[in-house]
């Protein structure tokens, strides 16, 4: 099967964050299987999805680990000109939910597996599929960890997530918090009988709100959304109980222990009779430029253009990198086209992921640079 020909058939697939990923990734299974590929899954705690990791080529360390997520959001609400889950060729343009980001990837690694199986690689290449990306990276560092326990340790990693084959070397970091405040609901004519959690949740905005616009004047390279609040019951009442949903971006690990300090300040002095639980529901660590030069080198090896970006967008690239593998984000697609109603990717990004590809089957024949073989972090 050519890339388009996978494509269509991972796009078939409805891979909504909310929705099963077994389907598509038992079909990918079965064929890398036909194709004589060892597949390893791990599903989640509800085994209603699955992690996939495969090797192809020698049990050995310094192989490319090539990565993608395997859900797609959703297409409530959205005018689609045709049917989301049924890839759709329009003018040198694929459309479908997924297309971009980051199916399109996907299929490419999956299109070059034959072509990998006939050669006598000295290098592995490890296909490395996740779940749940899209709210929240959720499956990745079960993947990561299975990585670790399983697979002699990369030379590198490549994230293929839409950057229309650019080398990304780096990208914000993604939090995301709640705060549930409780206190006393009342008969508002006497307030002192109740206990408001509006009004402690009110003061938390203000001071994010406020640390925000302080990090807006120094050049916007960290961000905070507070996304939604949700509190009290009637104008007449004290209201028991507010929730908070907010997120931030940091640059750096400084800049979030920014955050945190003024949240554990504002946290800190709560009115008599509030509690309050804050929990934090997302964790994205950032991508950093240091250490990935063997992932940047052997990028450019393989066709990505330069020169390098900085992301505005998060990826699973940081859990790789954490582990201690030199990893980038590099893959066919525009991230303008994702999330959006007819979704496209352009075949001539198609085209260009068939040649990154072809060129890593190269990569991997070669005879192992010592260089590039990395070790995995234990911790």
């Amino acid at each position: 099967m050519n890339t388009i020909e996978i494509l269509r058939a991972l796009v078939a697939f409805d891979t909504t964050s909310h929705r099963s990923n077994l389907d598509l990734i038992h079909w990918i299974a079965d064929y890398l299987a036909g194709h004589g590929v060892k597949v390893q899954l791990v599903h989640s705690d509800d085994k209603r999805k699955a992690n996939l990791l495969a090797s192809i080529g020698p049990d050995i360390a310094g192989g490319m680990v090539l990565s993608g997520h395997s859900d797609v959001v959703p297409v409530t609400d959205q005018n689609w000109t045709s049917s989301p889950f049924a890839l759709a060729e329009r003018n040198g343009r694929f459309h479908g939910r997924g297309a971009a980001d980051m199916k399109g990837f996907i299929a490419a690694s999956l299109s070059a597996v034959p072509a990998w199986r006939r050669q006598r690689l000295r290098r592995p290449i490890h296909l490395a599929f996740s779940y749940d990306e899209e709210i929240g990276c959720l499956g990745v560092p079960q993947l990561v960890e299975q990585l670790k326990a399983q697979v002699p340790a990369p030379a590198l990693a490549i994230i293929g997530e839409p950057t229309e084959m650019r080398v990304g070397v780096r990208h914000r970091g993604f939090f995301g918090h709640r705060a549930i405040f409780t206190g006393l609901p009342a008969h508002s004519s006497d307030p002192s009988l109740g206990a408001s959690a509006i009004e402690p949740a009110a003061y938390l905005v203000t001071r994010l709100a406020g640390l925000r616009r302080r990090l807006a004047d120094q050049g916007g390279e960290a961000t905070i959304n507070i996304g939604r609040i949700d509190g009290g019951t009637a104008i007449n009442i004290v209201p028991g109980c507010c929730e908070v949903l907010w997120e931030f971006r940091p640059k750096d690990e400084a800049t979030a222990e920014l955050v945190r300090s003024t949240v554990r300040e504002a946290l800190a002095d709560l009115p008599a009779g509030v509690t309050v639980e804050a929990s934090q529901v997302a964790g994205v660590p950032a991508l950093s430029a240091r250490d990935n030069d063997a992932a940047v080198s052997v990028a450019r090896e393989l066709g990505a253009l330069w020169p390098e970006a900085e992301l505005p967008f998060g990826t699973e690239a940081g859990f790789f990198q954490q582990v201690g593998i030199s990893t980038v984000v590099c893959g066919p697609g525009s991230i303008a086209q994702a999330h959006q109603p007819d979704e496209w990717i352009a075949a001539s990004q198609l085209q260009a992921a068939d040649r990154f590809m072809q060129s890593a089957g190269a990569w991997a024949l070669a005879k192992p640079a010592a260089r590039l073989t990395s070790t995995l972090k234990t911790a």
